[in-house]
C-alpha cells in the first residue's frame, strides 16, 4: 500500500506538489487568522449586547419605579382620608390617566372583593401575585401573572401594593394594570437586529412578556431557572440546535429578570463574509490547479459525447437512407403498374358510353389509381426520389396559408399561437412539398393533443456559426429559416424518437393515418439541404424545429397557365421503355393525340434507329430506369448524332439528382410517372412548338 502511494506521488509533477504545498500553507495561516477574528467578533458582540441589556433593564426598572411611586401616593391618600372609598371610581380614572404605564386601577379588600375601579371589569386574582399579597411589606411591590384585557385582549401584567385601614375601617390592596409591551421599552419599537430577542421573567419562571428561543418541551420556568445566576453574557446552545449569546440582568426590587439574546450566526455575519472572501481566495488558488485538468477532462468527455451522438446520427441516417432506397424502388415499380392502370383506364373511360354503368366503374378505377399515385408521391417524398420542381419562393406566405387552413378547422380546446418574423425571406425548393411538410407537422402536433392545448408556430431567421449536431440531423454553418412547431401533447419516449421519421411507423390507430406524414417532412427537409431537431419527453409535449437554408436568389416568375393540349399533326415519335405494356400504352395515348409513335423495348435498338434515320422523328420519349441502358445514358449517345432532337425523359424515381443528371445529358423535359394523357399532350406540344 505504501509503495503504491509512493509511486502515485512520484507520478505527480514537482510543480504541482509545490503548488499544493503552498496552497495548504496559505489555508492553514488563513484559518488561524480567521479563528482570531472570530473570537474578536464574539467579544465585540458580547460588549454590545451587555450595554443594550443594561439599558433595557434600567428602562424597565425606571418605568416600574414610576408606577410604584404612583401607587404609594394613592395609598397615602386612601389612608389619610383624602380619597374616600365612596365615589372613588372617578378619582381612580384621573389617577390612572396621570400615572406612567398604568392603564387601569382597582381597590381590592383583603377578601379579594373589588371596592372601586377606574374601569368596569374583574380584577386579577390575589393568588396570581408574587410575593404573596398576604405577607407583602408596606413599601414593596408584587407582580402578578400575565392576563388579557377583557376589552382589547392586549396582554397585561398587574402590580400591587397594600394599604392599611382607611378611616372607614377597610384594608386591602391597590392593583394597577400595565401593558406587557411597556416592559420591553425601546426594544418593542426598534429592535437592534432582526435576530435579537428580549423577554422579561418573574423570579418564579413566569414569562411576563417578550419572546425568546426555548428548547423543545422546556417550560419558561425551567428556562428561567437555567438562566438564574447568569448575570452578564453567556453563550448557550438551545434545544432547537441554535447557539445564541444570552445577556441576563436582574431587577431585584421587583423580582424580575431581563433576558436579551442574539443568534451567534447572525452576530458573526460580518466575520463570515470575511471568511468567505478568504475561502474564495484559497479556492481560487485551488481552481488554478484544477481548472486545466477539468477543462481537459471536459473536452475529452464532450468529444466522446459528440462522437457518440454523431455515430448515432450516422446510423440513423444510414437506416433512413436504406429505407428510402427501398421505398423508392418499390414506388418506382408501383408507378409502372399505376401507369398502365391510369393510361388504359383513360382510354377505356373514353370508349365507354358517358353515364353508363361501365363508364362509372372505370371512373372509380381512375379515382383509386390517382389516390395510389398520391400515396406513391408521398413515399417518393420521403425517399427524395420524386421528380419535383425547384424554384425560389418565400416561406412565410406558405406558413400563413397553412395556419389559415388550420385556424378554420381547429378542435375545441386547441389554441393556435403564431410568431412569423421572416418577411421577404426566401428558400429554394418545391413549394408544394414544403406546404405539405408544414401541414403534416402542424396536423401531427394537433393529433398529439386530444384534450386540447397550445399549438405554437414560430418562424424566424437563424445564423449558425459552427457545425451543430441536432437530434436527427447535422446542421452546417450558414443562414437558415427556422420553423418551430411546439405542442403541449403527450410527448414521446426515446424509442419513439428513434423511429420517428421511418415510413409507415405510427403510434396511432391504423385508421388514423398511414405513418407517412413525418417521413414526408424528413424527405422535404433533406431535399432542401436543411436539418431537423426534435425535443420531447413523455408528458412534456414536443417541439419540431426545421432549418431551411435561406436563399439569396431572386424570386421565380409565376408561369402562365398552359393552354389546352393541341393535337399532334402526324409527327413521328420514338418511344423507349423496357416494359412492353408501357410501350403499348404510351403508343396508344400518342396515337389518340394525333401522333405516329414507334415503340422500342431495347435502348440499343432505338439508338440504331436514330442513327439510320433520326431526321424522321420529331422527338424521343424514353424511360430512365432500364436494365441495359438508362434514359440519360441513351440521351448522351443521341446527342452525338442529333444535338437538336427534343428528348422527353419519363421516370417514377429521380428527384434533384436525376434532374441534374438529365440536364447534363441534354434532356429537354422531365416528366413523372404515371403519365396522364393531358400532361403528356401539353409537354409534347410545348417541345414541338419550341423546336
Amino acid at each position: 500500500m505504501e509503495s503504491r502511494l509512493r509511486t502515485r506521488l512520484q507520478q505527480i509533477p514537482r510543480r504541482w506538489l509545490l503548488a499544493i504545498a503552498f496552497t495548504l500553507g496559505v489555508a492553514l495561516l488563513s484559518a488561524a487568522v480567521l479563528w482570531h477574528l472570530r473570537a474578536n467578533a464574539l467579544q465585540a458582540q458580547a460588549r454590545e449586547l451587555t450595554l443594550l441589556s443594561l439599558a433595557l433593564a434600567d428602562e424597565a426598572d425606571r418605568g416600574l419605579q414610576g408606577a410604584q411611586q404612583g401607587l404609594q401616593a394613592l395609598r397615602a391618600e386612601l389612608q389619610d382620608g383624602r380619597l374616600p372609598l365612596a365615589g372613588a371610581a372617578r378619582a381612580l380614572q384621573t389617577r390612572a390617566a396621570l400615572m406612567p404605564l398604568v392603564a387601569q386601577l382597582w381597590l381590592v379588600d383583603t377578601q379579594g372583593r373589588v371596592l372601586s375601579a377606574s374601569q368596569a371589569g374583574p380584577a386579577p386574582g390575589p393568588a396570581t401575585f408574587r410575593p404573596a399579597l398576604d405577607g407583602l411589606r408596606a413599601d414593596s411591590i408584587a407582580v402578578g401573572s400575565p392576563f388579557a384585557d377583557p376589552v382589547t385582549h392586549e396582554p397585561m401584567i398587574a402590580i400591587a401594593t397594600g394599604f392599611r385601614q382607611t378611616p372607614q375601617g377597610v384594608a386591602g390592596w391597590i392593583l394597577a394594570a400595565i401593558p406587557a409591551r411597556a416592559l420591553l421599552g425601546a426594544f418593542s419599537v426598534a429592535s437592534p437586529a432582526l435576530d435579537a430577542r428580549m423577554a422579561v421573567f418573574r423570579d418564579d419562571g413566569i414569562r411576563l412578556t417578550g419572546a425568546i428561543v426555548q428548547p423543545p418541551r422546556l417550560p419558561p420556568a425551567a428556562l428561567a431557572q437555567r438562566l438564574a445566576g447568569r448575570q452578564g453574557v453567556n453563550a448557550l446552545r438551545f434545544g432547537d440546535g441554535s447557539e445564541r449569546l444570552v445577556a441576563v440582568h436582574d431587577l431585584p426590587r421587583f423580582g424580575l429578570q431581563v433576558v436579551l439574546t442574539r443568534s451567534i450566526d447572525a452576530a458573526l455575519a460580518g466575520w463570515r463574509q470575511t471568511a468567505q472572501l478568504t475561502g474564495a481566495g484559497i479556492a481560487l488558488l485551488l481552481l488554478v490547479v484544477a481548472v486545466a485538468v477539468r477543462r481537459v477532462r471536459r473536452a475529452d468527455r464532450h468529444r466522446d459525447e459528440a462522437q457518440r451522438a454523431l455515430q448515432q446520427q450516422r446510423s440513423r441516417a444510414s437506416k433512413l437512407e436504406a429505407l428510402g432506397t427501398l421505398a423508392g424502388g418499390v414506388a418506382h415499380d408501383f408507378n409502372n403498374v399505376l401507369a398502365a392502370i391510369v393510361g388504359f383506364g383513360e382510354m377505356a373511360h373514353d370508349a365507354a358510353a358517358p353515364g353508363s354503368e361501365q363508364w362509372r366503374q372505370i371512373d372509380r378505377v381512375l379515382q383509386a389509381a390517382l389516390r395510389g399515385k398520391s400515396l406513391v408521391e408521398r413515399i417518393l417524398a420521403f425517399s427524395r426520389g420524386g421528380a419535383r420542381t425547384s424554384t425560389v419562393f418565400e416561406l412565410e406566405p406558405i406558413v400563413q396559408e397553412v395556419l389559415a387552413l388550420l385556424a378554420a378547422s381547429l378542435r375545441p380546446g386547441i389554441v393556435l399561437e403564431r410568431a412569423l418574423d421572416t418577411d421577404g425571406a426566401r428558400l429554394r425548393g418545391d413549394p408544394t412539398q414544403v406546404f405539405e411538410a408544414v401541414m403534416n407537422l402542424c396536423t401531427n402536433a394537433m393529433q398529439a393533443m386530444p384534450r386540447g392545448g397550445r399549438l405554437s408556430v414560430r418562424l424566424e431567421r437563424a445564423v449558425v456559426d459552427r457545425p451543430r449536431v441536432l437530434s436527427h440531423s447535422r446542421l452546417e454553418p450558414g443562414h437558415y429559416l427556422r420553423l418551430a412547431v411546439q405542442d403541449q401533447g403527450t410527448g414521446m419516449t426515446a424509442g419513439v424518437m428513434e423511429r420517428l421519421f421511418e415510413p409507415f411507423f405510427t403510434t396511432r390507430e391504423a385508421q388514423a393515418g398511414t405513418g407517412l406524414g413525418l417521413a414526408v417532412v424528413h424527405g422535404v427537409i433533406a431535399e432542401a439541404g436543411g436539418a431537423i431537431d426534435v425535443q420531447s419527453a413523455p408528458g412534456q409535449g414536443a417541439c419540431f424545429a426545421l432549418y431551411f437554408p435561406e436563399s439569396r436568389d431572386p424570386l421565380a416568375r409565376t408561369p402562365a397557365a398552359p393552354d389546352a393540349a393541341a393535337a399532334g399533326a402526324g409527327q413521328r415519335l420514338l418511344v423507349v421503355d423496357d416494359d412492353p405494356a408501357l410501350v403499348a400504352l404510351t403508343s396508344a395515348m400518342l396515337g389518340a393525340l394525333g401522333y405516329r409513335p414507334t415503340g422500342c423495348t431495347e435502348p440499343a435498338a432505338a439508338l440504331q434507329a436514330l442513327r439510320e434515320g433520326g431526321e424522321r422523328y420529331a422527338a424521343l420519349i424514353t424511360d430512365e430506369v432500364m436494365p441495359q441502358m438508362t434514359g440519360t445514358q441513351l440521351t448522351r449517345l443521341v446527342r452525338l448524332v442529333h444535338p437538336e432532337l427534343p428528348v422527353l425523359l419519363v421516370s417514377g424515381y429521380g428527384g434533384a439528382a436525376l434532374a441534374l443528371r438529365a440536364a447534363q445529358a441534354g434532356v429537354t423535359r422531365l416528366l413523372a410517372k404515371p403519365l396522364q394523357r393531358a400532361e403528356l399532350g401539353h409537354a409534347l406540344d410545348e417541345l414541338l412548338r419550341r423546336r
